[in-house]
């Protein structure tokens, strides 16, 4: 069963964009996870994806995260769950990932 996707924006503690994501990030849903981030690369200079809601993280998530990274300040907030596919994928070598 898919967990459904929910991105939710604000600030952070910081006055920086946050995307909050729970849920699963996979093709069927890659769009619209890269539509929500473009809106808020688009509303500051650094965003923080949480994504330690996210219990799923398919090649078109990682995708998504990768087209941004080098063009913009994209931190990556992220659950021990998560780690490997981050690791493996090389995105730990373009943004900074904190893992909790």
């Amino acid at each position: 069963m898919t967990t459904a996707l929910t991105l939710v924006s604000g600030l952070g503690d910081d006055g920086d964009r946050v995307l909050t994501v729970t849920g699963e990030i996979d093709m069927s849903n890659a769009a619209e996870f890269g539509a929500a981030l473009d809106r808020e690369l688009a509303r500051g200079t650094a965003v923080t994806v949480d994504l330690t809601g996210v219990t799923y993280l398919d090649s078109a998530g990682v995708a998504v995260l990768f087209d941004r990274a080098g063009e913009h300040d994209v931190r990556l907030a992220a659950p021990r769950l998560l780690d490997r596919v981050l690791r493996v994928s090389g995105l730990t070598q373009v943004v900074k990932v904190m893992i909790r």
